[in-house]
Order: C-alpha cells, then structure tokens, then sequence
C-alpha cells in the first residue's frame, strides 16, 4: 500500500469516529482542550487496535481464500464504505443532551472501529504492514475525534454526516484500487 493510499485508508476510518466525537462535542457544555484529546485517545486507542484483529482472523483464513483474496478485500471495503455513506445519510438530527461517561464513550468507539476491525480483515488479503496502518489508523482517528469533539458545539451533528460519506466514498476508491491492482486491468 502506497503511502498516500494509507494516508486516505486512515483518514476514511476516521471518520465515523469524528461523526461520533462531533456528536459527543455538541452534547458537552463546552468541551476542554483536555477533554477533547481523551475522547480522541479513547477513540484512538480503540480504532488501532480493532484492525489488528481483524487482520489476525483474515491471516487465518487466508490459505483458504487466496485465489479470491483481492475479491474478497474489494467486497468488504465497498460494503463498509456503502454503510458509512448510507449511515451518514441517515443520522438523526436531534441532539440528545446526556451525562457523559467512560463506558458509554467506551461503547461509542468500539461501535464505531467494527468498520475498522472489517477492514483489517480485508488488508490481511493485501501486502500491507498492519503495525504501521494501525498506527497511522489510531493516530489519525485520535486526531479527528479530538478535533470533532472540540468543533462539536459549534457545527452540531450536520458536519458528521458529510464525513462519515466521504469517508465511506473513499473506502469504496480503495477497494476499487485494490481490485485493478491484483486484476491487472489498467497495468
């Protein structure tokens, strides 16, 4: 994977932890500096460790599936990316206004990184170097969730629904990628 692509890779998993964090930012009275950096680190945290895991299963199951591997990788990031684009199209314009806890934030980024754990899956099929896209995945899902969560009270929940579509858009460029790649349709 080149560096670009994994710079695109971590940004679209971010998104949908930003959607979230821009949520959880309009929901706060007026979130700290500090506050945001946790949220983001919760987020962050989570969202590196769950493509690990699914690069583990996809390892395990891939002398099973090589021939389809680079099919099977091109399905799961358009599906994933499908879902994020239908999701943010569907959100609920409501603010619920609640106490913020570590569990339900917890909840929230483990709900948010399964597309992640998904796509881990997906690289075990791909020469990738999990470690370094994990890393690039936290670290970039850390940012924006920090950053959603400060931009929160001011934008509202409107501002997550157009990032967790391009994000969602740009799975779905990915996964196209990956299938002209392996195919040798434009090489």
């Amino acid at each position: 994977m080149t560096p670009v692509a994994l710079l695109f890779l971590a940004f679209s998993m971010s998104a949908d932890a930003f959607a979230a964090s821009i949520s959880k930012g309009a929901e706060l009275a007026r979130p700290r500096f500090r506050h945001a950096v946790g949220i983001g680190l919760v987020f962050g945290v989570i969202e590196a460790i769950t493509p690990v895991l699914g690069w583990a299963a996809g390892m395990a199951s891939q002398r099973f599936v090589q021939a389809w591997d680079h099919w099977i990788a091109f399905a799961l990031l358009c599906a994933i990316g499908a879902h994020m684009v239908h999701a943010g199209l569907k959100k609920e314009e409501r603010i619920a206004h609640r106490r913020q806890t570590f569990w339900l934030l917890v909840l929230t980024a483990t709900a948010t990184s399964l597309d992640a754990m998904a796509v881990g899956a997906s690289l075990a099929f791909i020469d990738v170097d999990i470690v370094a896209t994990s890393l690039a995945i936290g670290l970039a899902t850390t940012l924006m969730a920090s950053i959603g969560t400060v931009l929160g009270h001011r934008l509202g929940r409107w501002a997550g629904h157009w990032a967790e579509m391009i994000g969602g858009v740009v799975l779905i460029g990915i996964g196209c990628v990956v299938l002209i790649e392996h195919t040798g349709v434009l090489g």
